[in-house]
């Protein structure tokens, strides 16, 4: 991670940006007690507490430990407990026992992140310009990994309040958006070999290491749907045994069926006529023209082989992308609009619509390295590219997604059978010409 020469304006607004990021996450944090803040609902997701610290954790160790002059730690403890798969760093506290740590207390973890906020702030208006130089784009880093965990930070939350029978809302409910539904089109994209990957003039000055090298892919023509499939079509495969009928299940996929039952998306419950699902804003009715979420990639793949169609690739994806506006240039239900849910939209007719924003779309690629890919130098290194197996990808931003953060080249990333992130499905086909 290298970065040009930081002058006193980058640096104060560089400085504005920790300020508004960090104040960001507090902000999301507020509505839940302390008690909420404790639960850790299953090994794959995180305590609230447990996110506000972890997000410090990185600023301290990365940022405080390395330039500050007699560096101490807030806590020596600290650094087992909030490590979270660093192995350089040293020991973790087992990730499947994040909720047992009662102590430190939420009041101590604000007091942690206060103190870290004051001395970051501090290093980087008062350090010198070879300092600043090495320390801005770590804590740039640490700024878009601290917005992966605001994500996180939901998801989680909505995951183990669903496991309370009174099924408390995380926030009021928000007016219900109401659009003409519309029936899937196709848009149609000849491919070619085409570039793929982060391209800084397009996409912005921040990269995550495995957007990159940019690098060219031959594409065959493809269409791609105007819209992410949508809960009232999850509701006809339900109808038509789409639980029920192996033949449109991955081997894995059916397993993971019938090992679980699954017979719903998650957090849906009821029947047909009657579904409701559990939301950030409680129970709500299942809107039919609202983009269907919560999608396993298993049940992507198999909602995609049912309806005659397929997942596309993130090269697909990427290319269709690309023929829009950059997501900060066009309307998107991201993290600013506070819903927190995913909303149907108007449809043009001259491109996809929701490509940004509403639920990341699974693509049948797996997350594998891009030609020539070097993961950063020292620790940060293990921040992406050992994740590199048995991952799959997916594109374009969620509901809980901050709009600063997501771009055309951006990869999340997730096992097949993950269903508790703001997941859904956009169908592609080969080209029907």
């Amino acid at each position: 991670m290298h970065s040009p020469l930081v002058s006193a304006d980058v640096a104060a607004a560089l400085a504005l940006r920790f300020q508004q990021v960090r104040q960001q996450t507090e902000l999301l944090a507020r509505p839940l007690s302390a008690e909420d803040c404790q639960l850790q609902s299953m090994p794959d997701a995180s305590p609230a507490k447990w996110h506000l610290a972890h997000v410090t954790w990185f600023f301290e160790t990365f940022v405080l430990e390395r330039f500050e002059a007699d560096f101490t730690p807030f806590d020596a403890g600290f650094r087992v407990l909030f490590n979270s798969y660093y192995n350089g760093i040293g020991d973790k506290h087992p990730r499947a026992q994040r909720g047992l740590i009662s102590r430190p207390t939420l009041q101590d973890v604000r007091a942690y992140r206060a103190q870290v906020d004051a001395r970051v702030l501090k290093l980087l208006t008062t350090a010198d310009q070879g300092i600043q130089n090495d320390l801005a784009p770590l804590i740039t880093l640490g700024l878009h990994h601290e917005q992966q965990h605001q994500e996180l930070l939901l998801t989680d939350i909505q995951h183990a309040l669903s496991f309370n029978p009174q099924q408390p809302a995380y926030m009021a409910p928000q007016p219900q958006v109401k659009v003409n539904p519309q029936p899937v089109r196709w848009h149609a994209y000849s491919g070619g070999l085409v570039s793929h990957g982060f391209d800084a003039p397009l996409d912005g000055a921040f990269a995550f290491d495995n957007e990159t090298p940019r690098h060219r892919v031959f594409i065959a023509p493809f269409e791609l749907a105007s819209r992410p499939v949508s809960n009232g079509e999850m509701m006809a495969f339900m109808a038509d045994g789409g639980y029920r009928r192996p033949e449109l299940w991955l081997s894995m996929g059916w397993d993971w069926v019938t090992a679980g039952a699954h017979q719903l998306p998650l957090y849906w419950q009821g029947s047909a006529g009657n579904f409701h699902h559990f939301t950030l804003q409680g129970l709500l009715t299942v809107d039919p023209d609202a983009p269907v979420c919560h999608l396993s990639y298993f049940e992507a793949d198999a909602f995609a082989r049912w309806a005659g169609a397929r997942l596309p690739t993130e090269f697909e994806w990427e290319l269709a992308a690309r023929a829009l506006p950059a997501p900060a240039l066009q309307p998107a239900n991201l993290a600013e609009n506070a819903a927190y849910q995913p909303m149907p939209q108007p449809q043009g007719d001259d491109a996809p619509a929701q490509l940004y924003g509403d639920v990341w779309e699974w693509t049948q690629s797996n997350y594998n390295p891009y030609p020539g890919y070097k993961a950063w130098e020292g620790v940060v290194g293990e921040y992406n590219g050992k994740f590199m197996c048995n991952q799959f990808v997916l594109r374009g931003g969620s509901c809980a997604t901050p709009q600063s953060h997501i771009r055309a080249s951006y990869r999340n990333f997730f096992p097949p059978d993950a269903q508790w992130q703001f997941s859904g499905v956009r169908l592609a086909r080969n080209s029907q010409g």
